[in-house]
């Protein structure tokens, strides 16, 4: 078996933690589109809590962004994929659980990506992550099944609420702990 340089696995991860900003630049431009259109439609409290999120997908590029220089690499600014603009209110839990979902798998991935190329820092970046995308996915997985259980009633019992949230820095996964 041939024996990577040290140059070569620590370009393996830096190229782990830049597929996974870019992962969070993504989410950041999809939550952003949702919580305006959401706030728009009147549904503040459900809003505010998507742009807390869209906060925390910020702290976590920027954490990517911050390890990747540390190991000498060029942070990406840009993201694959494409933002799905205009969803109904009742299909954008749905689809954000599947993309919490999806991310946590991947992360997954790229921590052990970390683990095989001598990377425990990195590799405890993701799991710190990884342990707050779960957090977003439980939360939009129990908003679907209440939209999926309780239906109209349920947006009819939020339609009019306010969204809140100012400029708070701390995001969601943090003002949980609060």
């Amino acid at each position: 078996m041939e024996k990577k340089s040290k140059e070569e696995r620590r370009n393996k991860v830096i190229d782990a933690l830049n597929k996974a900003r870019g992962m969070e630049l993504l989410a950041i431009t999809q939550y952003m589109n949702q919580h305006y259109n959401i706030d728009d439609m009147d549904y503040g409290e459900l809003a505010g809590k998507i742009k807390l999120i869209a906060i925390d997908e910020m702290r976590h590029a920027e954490a990517f962004a911050e390890r990747i220089k540390e190991l000498g690499g060029e942070p990406v600014t840009g993201y694959d994929g494409t933002i799905e603009k205009g969803q109904p209110v009742d299909t954008v839990f749905s689809f954000d659980a599947e993309l919490e979902d999806d991310t946590i798998d991947v992360y997954n991935q790229f921590l052990l990506v970390c683990r095989e190329n001598g990377d425990s820092v990195s590799m405890k970046l993701f799991e710190t992550i990884i342990d707050e995308e779960q957090i977003h996915y439980n939360y939009f997985d129990n908003i679907n099944g209440h939209i999926e259980k309780l239906g109209a009633a349920y947006l009819a019992n939020i339609a009019g609420t306010p969204s809140s949230t100012g400029l708070t820095p701390s995001g969601f996964t943090v003002s949980e702990g609060e």
